[in-house]
């Protein structure tokens, strides 16, 4: 038996760790800010960490992702560093070699081991080096801040992902597991587009991280959609400096999915203009593969996602969606369901005055479920979506200004 407790201040709740952030002129300030956000953060463990991470599907990814794959199998870590306002995409070779200027300017100001980089923002330019590397004279590499890590490394996020956990285990140990998180537009099921970093005190196995943040990576944010774009840097990292001395894999697994899927959530609430959290749940399919087919496929379609925000109960866009995805399925064995409220089957092909009327009051909820029974095997699939409206074109027609 264990127990999981929620605790307030992110990151800080992790021992051996340091992290902090500062403002180098990449984000300037916005008219609804008091002050400046920082644009360059890091996190710093006291020991070597253990480090594994999931990386974009895209298959043009970013300078620090290559930069990541550069070290041998199984390296260890005790500095990432993060920047907003660059992606340091498509900068080629010279985006890779970018990277090792700064780390090797870093290097001379403080003990680093096999510092690794993780950039948000626009693609096609290179790293102001100069800009980056004034952040070392300025950062305290001591700092304990959480608040200012998860703000650095917002984009267009209207609020900072953190979430912390405590563990407690049956005989009296404990351990503890916390993250940050960016992301708000260009999430896509294949890898949100987003940065999360995971930072642990668990003495936790390498070979139990690579397999977790798989499986919790797979669980959560695999299992999103805001647009149906993927972008060329999503990264999720797990540092581990094993500094507590306990572990529990039970526990660890169940803490690291709940942290993992509570920022997918806040990802989704976070969707640039989003108004709605909605899950697809596809049931009933031949297979777990053509259900998650189907249910993907819901959660990106742009004509379900506009239904969504006009609160328009209009269930053909949910039944044409299923019927172009390319899986089994039969119009006489179909049911839809908003929450708990029928809304198709065989027998009831239209809606009534009463039962629209009830699925308007459905749609008028910021988050709902909509089931979708196929009918013909026992395949189940659950993904989650979010409307989209005026404010998200407004925010990607402007993302450069």
């Amino acid at each position: 038996m264990f127990k999981l407790s929620p605790l307030e201040g992110g990151l800080e709740n992790v021992q051996g760790f340091y992290f902090g952030a500062t403002n180098v002129g990449m984000r300037k300030k916005s008219p609804n800010e008091d002050h400046v956000a920082g644009d360059v953060a890091f996190i710093r463990s006291e020991v070597p960490c253990d480090i594994s991470a999931v990386f974009t599907t895209n298959v043009f990814q970013a300078a620090p992702i290559k930069h990541f794959q550069k070290y041998p199998k199984g390296f260890q870590t005790n500095f990432v560093l993060m920047n907003a306002k660059n992606a340091n995409a498509m900068t080629g070779q010279k985006g890779i070699e970018d990277i090792d200027t700064i780390m090797s300017i870093l290097s001379q100001k403080i003990n680093v081991l096999n510092p690794v980089m993780s950039s948000t923002g626009v693609i096609g330019y290179r790293l102001p080096i100069d800009k980056i590397t004034s952040a070392f004279d300025v950062l305290d590499f001591n700092a304990r801040n959480s608040d200012q890590t998860a703000r650095a490394i917002m984009t267009t996020d209207s609020f900072k992902k953190e979430l912390a956990y405590k563990i407690e285990l049956e005989n009296g140990e404990a351990f503890h597991i916390a993250a940050v998180c960016k992301g708000a537009g260009m999430i896509n099921p294949a890898m949100a587009t987003m940065l999360c970093f995971i930072i642990t005190d668990a003495a936790i196995p390498k070979t139990d991280m690579d397999e977790l943040i798989k499986e919790g990576s797979e669980n959560s944010f695999n299992r999103i959609s805001v647009d149906g774009d993927t972008s060329t840097n999503d990264t999720v990292m797990l540092l581990a400096n094993k500094q507590s001395g306990h572990y529990h894999k039970e526990a660890f697994k169940e803490a690291l999915e709940k942290i993992m899927f509570e920022l997918a959530m806040m990802i989704l609430k976070d969707g640039e203009g989003a108004n709605k959290l909605v899950a697809f749940e596809v049931k009933g399919a031949k297979t777990q593969e053509e259900a998650k087919k189907a249910s993907m496929a819901l959660s990106n379609s742009l004509l379900v996602k506009t239904a969504l925000f006009g609160e328009d109960p209009n269930w053909g866009r949910i039944a044409s969606t299923i019927g172009a995805s390319g899986i089994a399925c039969d119009d006489n064995t179909l049911t839809i369901h908003y929450d708990d409220l029928l809304i198709y089957s065989n027998e009831h092909r239209e809606l009534d005055k009463a039962r629209e009327e009830k699925a308007y009051q459905v749609m008028k909820q910021d988050s709902f479920k909509i089931t979708c029974d196929l009918g013909l095997g026992h395949g189940a699939y659950t993904s989650y979506g979010c409307d989209l409206s005026y404010e998200y074109v407004k925010i990607n027609a402007e993302y450069r200004t």
